[in-house]
């Protein structure tokens, strides 16, 4: 599962707002909020919504606790 610090800097390397993630994830604004700021642990199907929802554009969780943008040959499989 990713930590309030990776879906940050997921977002940024997206250019994307809290609200378009939490479009994207069909979560609700305040659950992002409250998942970044560390205020609560949401639960579990939220979160795979926003890592998902990450993932569908671009975004690579590494194994190291790192993000980074899949390269555009990557994100065309």
């Amino acid at each position: 599962m990713i930590t309030p610090v990776q879906c940050k800097m997921a977002r940024s390397a997206l250019g994307w707002g809290v609200r378009r993630l939490a479009a994207e994830a069909k979560v609700s604004v305040s659950a992002v909020n409250r998942f970044e700021v560390g205020h609560t642990e949401p639960i579990p199907i939220t979160l795979e919504a926003l890592q998902r929802a990450l993932e569908r554009a671009g975004v690579e969780f590494r194994p190291d606790g790192s993000v980074r943008l899949r390269e555009a040959a990557d994100a065309e499989l």
